[in-house]
């Protein structure tokens, strides 16, 4: 690419077929903004845990009509004539834009495109690939995002998200797109109807969802386009219907009443926890924005809810499905940075485990007989002895699991909470938490990754470190990836990595305690909240960054 940004900005002007950042991109110009069009014309956006993602605006660095159209054409351009792509998108600014110029890049280029009839979550897309015996397909998201981004994710003919090496090749044709003027555009693609919902909440219904329905749930969607899903998921399955943050309910692409529309993020989910609260709701959930992730909330004795991280969960639902599946050759599969506790609950069924990079991606590559899979960030794919209806995670159908697993337990007069005591007395209580630091120069996350490679920690929280790993080597043999894993004495780990959908440098740590000879965990859990605390503090100071707490 040439160092000239004025006139790499004065050919991308000439092409662009949107008169909101041909307009930004002009002004930039005429400014001679030099360091604004530096950076939107230093790189371009490329395919990372989650595909495309980036922030709405002018240039190959950011997301567009122009970025999206070469996108399209890559993936036309890898497919080739004939072959079917289905598209969806969700209600973020100018997702519909976007699906609508996949379709008309598609079409020009000899594909059949089906575009699904209305932002939909991104697990029906996933579901719709293989629904309709597509060979790709795409969705427009940006998932948990900030209100300024939008993303694109690819999807293969196998329902799950692209890997090495198709992305390549995928950013080897984008790379040989000319001008998107002078590309054939097509109009005659199909929308397709409700069908595809009413199939992907049918293939939901045949999920262990057990008799069980007595329940009182508080839920969000933070803004996104979960809701309406959600509550048709529900009532097909005989749930009353959930109880609804109002004002969150409808897709509102700014979230204003959130500072990011993520369940993770501090305060996202406190207008959920007071419904809650008001409610006396046995249950909170919530979706992200595009729908695939699933947060869950529970009551405490005394009063009030608490959040369930996202380890948690995924222990719960996985004995669950465990429990409720046959057969020699299930497998479950979690990521390097997840609990460990999956492949202990694996083992003493046993059944098969295996552990993957970070990304959904990966845990669908896991291998045959995959039955269940999770991602501590709130990603979870469910599934039964007919396998997994979606090949990727999907919030809809991990909201209806939990809510049936929490309705058994209440009907038997107890709670999310025992069950968790429960696996803590069977397999060591595992307690994990996440350090997250949120940079606005990502140079600060490599100069963090170099000092750590340069010089490891030999001792964190007042725990020896026994191993460390760079997971750039592939270890454990998986493919290359940037993070480091360290082991710490006593059964401890922390993974240090930077996010591949946000400029954060993130870290995952685990500690394991025992459960004493009485059973009682409270216990526990008070001295492994102050082994994270203290594993927290040793590896925010051996960071040195700057919002690090």
């Amino acid at each position: 690419m040439s160092d000239d940004p004025v006139r790499l900005a004065r050919a991308w002007l000439a092409q662009d077929p949107d008169p909101e950042t041909r307009a930004e991109l002009a002004g930039l110009l005429a400014r001679k903004d030099a360091a604004a069009l530096r950076e939107r014309f230093g790189g371009r956006l490329e395919f990372g845990t989650a595909g495309l993602r980036g922030e709405l605006g002018a240039g190959p660095n950011r997301m567009n009509r122009v970025t999206v159209m070469r996108a399209a054409a890559g993936l036309a351009g890898v497919l080739g004539p004939g072959r079917h792509v289905v598209i969806g998108y969700d209600a973020r600014h100018k997702s519909d834009v976007f699906a609508r110029d996949t379709a008309a890049v598609l079409t020009g280029a000899g594909l059949r495109a089906s575009v699904l009839p209305e932002p939909l979550p991104t697990p029906v897309l996933a579901f719709a690939v293989r629904h309709l015996g597509a060979d790709a397909g795409v969705t427009v998201t940006a998932s948990h995002n900030p209100p300024r981004d939008n993303g694109y994710k690819v999807y293969w003919g196998d329902g799950s998200q692209i890997v090495p090496p198709v992305d390549a090749e995928i950013s080897a044709a984008i790379d040989a797109v000319g001008p998107v003027s002078e590309l054939p555009l097509g109009s005659g693609w199909t929308v397709l109807d409700d069908g595809v919902v009413s199939a992907y909440l049918a293939a939901l219904a045949a999920l262990p969802l057990g008799e069980a329905r007595g329940l009182r749930v508080a839920y969000t969607p933070l803004h996104g386009v979960g809701g309406a899903t959600l509550a048709r998921a529900f009532r097909a399955a005989g749930f009353d219907a959930p109880a609804v943050v109002e004002a969150q309910a409808a897709p509102d692409p700014d979230f204003p009443t959130v500072a990011f529309p993520n369940p993770e993020e501090p305060g996202a989910m406190d207008l959920a926890l007071e419904l809650a609260r008001r409610t006396g709701a046995d249950l909170v959930l919530a979706n992200d924005p595009d729908a695939d992730r699933c947060a869950v909330g529970v009551p405490v004795p005394g009063g009030g809810h608490r959040m369930l991280t996202g380890d948690e969960v995924g222990a719960l639902l996985g004995e669950h499905v465990i429990r409720h599946t046959s057969g020699d050759g299930r497998l479950v599969a979690t990521t390097v940075v997840s609990s460990s506790l999956l492949g202990k609950i694996a083992a003493s069924y046993g059944v098969r485990h295996a552990e993957t990079l970070t990304g959904f991606k990966w845990i669908m590559k896991a291998g045959a007989g995959l039955v269940f899979g999770y991602e501590e960030a709130l990603g979870y794919s469910v599934g039964s002895d007919g396998g997994l209806p979606v090949r990727d995670k999907d919030g809809v159908g991990a909201a209806l699991t939990v809510a049936a697993l929490a309705a058994q337990a209440r009907l038997e007069g107890r709670t999310l909470l025992d069950l968790l005591d429960d696996q803590a007395r069977g397999y060591g209580l595992h307690a994990t938490a996440q350090l997250s630091v949120r940079v606005e120069d990502l140079s600060l996350i490599a100069d963090a990754m170099a000092r750590l490679r340069a010089a490891p920690p030999v001792e964190l929280g007042a725990r020896k470190v026994e191993s460390a790993e760079d997971l750039r080597e592939g270890a454990g043999g998986l493919p290359p990836t940037d993070g480091l894993r360290y082991r710490l004495e006593g059964g401890a780990r922390v993974v240090v990595r930077p996010s591949g959908t946000e400029p954060k440098l993130k870290c995952y740590l685990e500690v394991v305690v025992p459960v004493g000879a009485d059973g009682e965990v409270s216990g526990a859990r008070e001295r492994a909240a102050g082994e994270l605390g203290a594993l927290k503090a040793a590896l925010a100071a051996t960071l040195g960054l700057a919002g690090a707490p």
